[in-house]
């Protein structure tokens, strides 16, 4: 298995656990769609916004000595966006229907943020 299937089967299973969600997708920290799990055609789109946001986040969370970035949360009229570290390579950033439980969005979500890491991180380790 490669990392990239490893990283599309984490992405279906936290779908799967977590029905109110409405995308899922992994992406480089500077943009770039490692995976998705998403109706949406504009996942390019929405791994670019989210390096934008994540470079603002990272530097809001050391501008307030909150120490490294770990997750940030968007609440619009029609539900959420999350994005939460995976690993020190890539990001996960869901789309979720208002009605989420937002406390198992977030449980849910960084282990498979965890799990994300592992396989990219362990990627860019192998020669």
């Amino acid at each position: 298995m490669t990392a990239s299937t490893g990283v599309l089967d984490e992405l279906h299973r936290l779908r799967t656990r977590l029905p109110q969600l409405t995308g899922a997708l992994a992406a480089s920290v500077d943009g770039l769609v490692l995976a998705r799990d998403t109706p949406d055609a504009e996942a390019e789109t929405v791994a670019a916004l989210t390096a934008a946001a994540l470079g603002v986040a990272v530097r809001l969370t050391e501008a307030t000595g909150q120490g490294r970035f770990r997750e940030l949360l968007v609440r619009g009229e029609n539900g959420y966006v999350a994005t939460y570290a995976a690993g020190t390579a890539a990001v996960l950033t869901v789309t979720a229907e208002p009605r989420v439980n937002v406390g198992r969005l977030h449980l849910e979500a960084r282990r498979a943020g965890a799990r994300i890491g592992e396989l990219v991180d362990g990627a860019l380790e192998r020669p």
